[in-house]
């Protein structure tokens, strides 16, 4: 064997360079942190750019009052800071709005941190921070917490807690400073703007149309069942029951470490239930922050990498009653403010990132498992997930007061296993991974009270299509995901006629294109694009006819580069534009935010109607 030459030693070594740069690149983290960073000299605001809470004209509370103000330091592992509220005698309930206002502020070097508020045990707000600065952050949460009122009423007080879970050191300095409020607004005649009624409690306005209206033909057949179906469809649940740890030393959440790892609630409810909706709120941390970026395991373990973030790209939540599935959640990919490149989020934070989504789930046709006076078992637990998951839940539920007891039975059970087909297709480092799945369930029963006979009938549909494209020996990352959700809640009298009838749409489309090129010292830059979406549609017919429409389109688009040394990002440039947009009834709110290198360029709001995907 002859020893190679100059050139050929020269290639050999340039190859086993980029090779073992390209490997391990694929190890390095989806998240980053602003190390010495500052975009201005003073204290800047951070915001996302949402519909701000519907409030009454007036637009001043009959009062405010300040519930929790805590600095989280070294707070890992540690339980919340807690208070006990007690119902203000200045405006005693009920209330016709109740906002939640939350102010952080912090500056240094620190990590996104996920953080969550719960009253009473009911988890009301999940949300995340910012990435400070050397100068300094703050921003804002307002959260119409309207229907969470019940927990509030109780005279002998009520618990409220927040987590934000925290580590300073020598390294991690960022202290976040926050400040709690809640807001109170009396009982109004006044209709407000963009669909709230006075006897409304959400953004769903039924008002403009009444087929009960006296003396109509459909008056006189449905006046028995005006006075709780209504109330069922706009009014806030008179019970709250939280489904989360008991024990709150580490939070009211749960932890989910893997698709096995369901964990369970003992509840019991009263026994005249008419309604019953599941409120779920999960965040994924960890080798899970970015699922809908993992590579199978088998990809993995064939290229010798030490990256644990694998198990493809499909993830479930899923709910179950006595260990029955009653339901399935599709997340929406929230980025926390560290991901992906955290430039995009300064100061316009990722969609939902301040606010993170809940889920609904209609468990009315199961209230036959329910209604027993017994202890029961809801379950909650994420298919495909891997470490880890933070998981709770809220049971609203609808009591009818003209009666003790009523009677349930489920009549129809459709939920076969999600189908989920999976193609691999790689050679070495460089490969292409598809995953498409999709669920369908049916579930109907019906509920015996005080106004007579009614069925629920829920529908049940998702899609997914996810495709990771990986190239360059690695350096190369595309990151396409589409996924589409419709439920459809019906209402029925004994003599099948449609009451209600309820649809919601939902729609995730996620594109992120990353190339990363190694430099010296251990450094690397990388560029990317991203573009992320969410709508969701929502539309309530009464006997047919459209009573509300509500349409909400957040869109997102990000290019940019940083250079980074492990964790730290040294520097870059990033520009972000985000367009939210609004419609109930055809009063809209639009909002149009651009911003680069940490300027906010334009910020515009309109009452314009453009609604577009």
């Amino acid at each position: 064997m002859q020893n190679p030459g100059p050139m050929s030693l020269l290639l050999s070594v340039l190859l086993f360079f980029f090779c073992e740069a390209s490997s391990s690149l694929l190890s390095l983290p989806d998240y980053y942190l602003l190390h010495n960073q500052s975009f201005s000299t003073e204290p800047q605001e951070y915001l996302d750019p949402t519909l701000p809470p519907l409030l009454p004209p007036t637009g001043a509370p009959s009062c405010s009052v300040h519930v929790l103000q805590h600095e989280f330091a070294n707070t890992y592992g540690s339980p919340p800071a807690s208070t006990s509220f007690i119902p203000p005698e200045a405006c005693p309930p009920p209330w016709f709005h109740v906002v939640l206002d939350l102010s952080i502020s912090c500056f240094g070097d620190q990590y996104d941190r996920i953080a969550a508020v719960w009253i009473a045990g009911a988890e009301v707000l999940r949300t995340s921070t910012a990435e400070p600065t050397d100068s300094g952050i703050f921003w804002r949460v307002r959260k119409d917490v309207t229907n969470y009122a019940s927990l509030l009423r109780n005279a002998d007080g009520v618990e409220i807690s927040m987590m934000l879970e925290n580590i300073v050191n020598d390294i991690y300095t960022g202290i976040y400073k926050a400040n709690l409020s809640l807001e109170f607004y009396p009982d109004s005649d006044d209709v407000i703007s963009l669909g709230r009624s006075k006897r409304g409690r959400n953004a769903l306005e039924i008002r403009p149309y009444d087929p009960f209206m006296s003396g109509s033909k459909l008056g006189k057949v449905f006046e028995g069942e005006k006075k709780k179906l209504l109330p069922a469809l706009e009014d806030p649940a008179d019970l709250i029951i939280p489904v989360c740890r008991k024990n709150s030393s580490n939070g009211y959440w749960f932890r989910i470490y893997n698709q096995s790892d369901e964990h369970f609630a003992r509840i019991n409810i009263p026994r005249n239930t008419f309604r019953a909706v599941l409120e779920v709120f999960v965040s994924f941390h960890s080798n899970d922050e970015f699922w809908y970026s993992n590579p199978p395991d088998v990809y993995i373990k064939d290229n010798n990498l030490t990256s644990q973030r694998g198990n493809g790209a499909f993830r479930e939540v899923f709910a179950t009653i006595d260990g029955r599935f009653v339901g399935t959640v599709l997340p929406f990919p929230v980025i926390f403010t560290g991901g992906i490149n955290p430039l995009f989020w300064a100061p316009v934070v990722a969609i939902g990132a301040f606010d993170l989504p809940s889920y609904n789930l209609d468990i009315t046709p199961f209230l036959e498992l329910l209604l027993d006076g017994k202890n029961h078992s809801i379950g909650l637990g994420v298919n495909d997930g891997i470490s880890f998951w933070l998981i709770d839940a809220n049971l609203h539920l609808w009591l009818d007061s003209d009666s003790q007891v009523v009677s349930a039975k489920l009549t129809r059970y459709e939920a076969p296993p999600v189908s989920v087909v999976r193609a691999n297709k790689f050679l070495h480092l460089n490969g292409t991974f598809k995953t498409d799945a999709e669920r369908k369930a049916h579930f109907s029963g019906w509920v015996n009270s005080s106004m007579g006979n009614m069925t629920t009938d829920v529908n049940h549909k998702f899609k997914i299509k996810s495709s990771l494209d990986i190239q360059n020996n690695g350096n190369y990352k595309a990151v396409h995901l589409k996924a589409k959700a419709k439920t459809e809640v019906k209402t029925k009298n004994n003599q099948e006629v449609i009451l209600s009838r309820v649809s919601h749409k939902l729609k995730y489309p996620l594109a992120i294109v990353t190339l990363t090129l190694p430099e010296m010292k251990n450094t690397y830059k990388s560029m990317t694009n991203l573009s992320h979406t969410l709508y969701e549609e929502a539309t309530v017919f009464m006997l047919e006819k459209l009573i509300n429409s509500k349409i909400i389109t957040d869109k997102q688009e990000a290019s940019g580069w940083m250079q980074v040394e492990e964790h730290s990002v040294l520097l870059g440039s990033a520009a972000t534009k985000q367009k939210y947009q609004y419609s109930n009834n055809n009063k809209c709110y639009t909002r149009n935010v651009r911003a680069k290198d940490g300027v906010v360029l334009d910020d515009t709001a309109t009452d314009a109607c453009e609604i577009d995907l």
